[in-house]
């Protein structure tokens, strides 16, 4: 993934400010990863005094040593880093969970760093605005990789300990509910329709800071949802609840959406795919968000 970044009062039903983060999020936890991996693996004092030396003797780290040695696993030591840093890691898939979610599943892989530091580099553009925005993921075609980026960059803000909310606009094509094992019933379409009335924001298990709007039932206008006032009077509301809030949307092929939504949203980052998408296309694009008034953080080329 290479990331190229140029300068460039709804009180909805069933929206709730999101409960705050686990004591002690964000901070270091002072127990060792041995601490951990004897709690989680049952090691007594002989096997740790084991690890111990042979930690001393081939100037291994403790973990490295425990694999060594058959008494943990990689996945043990993950999940014990994790513990001593307070950082969520979810290798299991409750429900179903898609591994293209590589932030939870594989937080110290390359594609995770990658993550972190592209959030890095959206905070501090997001900081330099006078107002909070949310972040509309676009791109000019499907297959770009638009969702797999937006999930994955909202977990990554979730990991801060920052509450954060992954909107599913995508009205057309959603599948952000299917990478997170979660229903997608009741969610945006039928908020904006006005045809439920709560429980459309809901926590993703194993992260705790993280939260998802699904797109609900495919509706028949989807364009016309979504440039009604009602969805940026949504986005203002969740605003004032979230840190973070992060917005997938259709690809701009499907129609005018992903402009609408962008300009709703205030920012956008658009998302290309290497030795796919043509200059053309995305020059397009860029056009037509400007035209809307979004914020253009930059673009991305992705090459998952």
């Amino acid at each position: 993934m290479h990331a190229n970044f140029q300068d460039s009062a709804f009180a909805g039903p069933g929206l709730h400010s999101p409960p705050p983060p686990p004591p002690g999020a964000g901070e270091v936890v002072e127990a060792s990863i041995g601490h951990h991996l004897r709690q989680l693996r049952g090691l007594d004092d002989a096997q740790v005094q084991r690890v111990l030396e042979h930690q001393r003797q081939h100037g291994l780290r403790f973990g490295e040593s425990a694999v060594a040695l058959g008494l943990a696993s990689s996945e043990d030591v993950l999940w014990a880093l994790s513990r001593q840093f307070h950082y969520p890691y979810a290798p299991e898939i409750e429900g179903g969970r898609d591994p293209e979610l590589v932030a939870a599943a594989d937080p110290f892989s390359d594609e995770a760093e990658a993550f972190r530091e592209i959030r890095s580099r959206l905070m501090v553009e997001m900081a330099a605005g006078p107002q909070a925005r949310a972040l509309a993921v676009v791109s000019p075609d499907s297959g770009d990789g638009k969702t797999y980026f937006a999930a994955n960059i909202a977990i990554a803000f979730s990991q801060l300990g920052s509450n954060t909310l992954l909107v599913d606009a995508d009205l057309r094509t959603p599948r952000l509910h299917r990478l997170f094992g979660l229903s997608d019933r009741p969610g945006l379409s039928g908020l904006l329709s006005g045809r439920c009335e709560g429980g459309v924001v809901r926590a993703v298990p194993g992260l705790p800071s993280l939260h998802l709007m699904p797109a609900g039932a495919a509706p028949p206008n989807p364009l016309e949802l979504v440039q009604r006032p009602a969805f940026g009077l949504l986005v203002r509301e969740v605003l004032s609840k979230f840190d973070h809030v992060v917005v997938d949307t259709p690809a701009a092929t499907h129609g005018a959406d992903a402009r609408v939504l962008a300009a709703h949203c205030g920012a956008a980052l658009v998302i290309g795919r290497r030795r796919s998408s043509r200059l053309p296309a995305m020059q397009r694009l860029l056009q037509d968000l400007g035209k809307g008034g979004a914020l253009m953080f930059g673009v991305l080329i992705n090459e998952h």
